[in-house]
């Protein structure tokens, strides 16, 4: 699953803390069911235009990766949840809300292995054309 998180009217003082950031990012994977197998990796950053400083990091989990970045001075925060697993995702973005003090949001939630059915009953079709595929006559 693939789910972004477009966070705005976030609070600046958290949202330009780098600490609060990597410390995030350090405990979140475990909070939402994923296994954390890199340290985070933080960066305060300065933009062309002065206000467009903020914060990015990332985390690589076993299913994937964690990102976020922020913007104080627009009081926005950019956060992308990529798993090769599903995983409850509203406890995720509840999560994201809270550390920020977000007013609003927008969600953008994909399925990741499309091509293959997650449900058994859509699944035996496929299984069974693949078994003919690859099964000698």
């Amino acid at each position: 699953m693939h789910v972004t998180i477009d966070g705005f009217g976030g609070n600046p003082a958290l949202l330009g803390n780098l600490e609060l950031v990597r410390n995030l990012l350090d405990r979140y994977p475990d909070e939402i069911g994923m296994t954390k197998i890199s340290e985070p990796h933080v960066f305060e950053y300065s933009g062309i235009k002065s206000e467009d400083w903020g914060v990015s990091g990332f985390v690589l989990i076993a299913e994937s990766h964690i990102a976020i970045h922020t913007f104080p001075e627009h009081q926005q925060v950019w956060v992308d949840i990529f798993s090769c697993k599903g995983f409850d995702e509203i406890p995720a973005i509840d999560k994201i809300v809270d550390a920020f003090g977000l007013q609003d949001t927008r969600i953008n939630k994909l399925e990741r292995g499309l091509e293959y059915p997650h449900n058994v009953q859509r699944s035996i079709p496929m299984n069974r054309q693949e078994r003919r595929e690859v099964t000698p006559v």
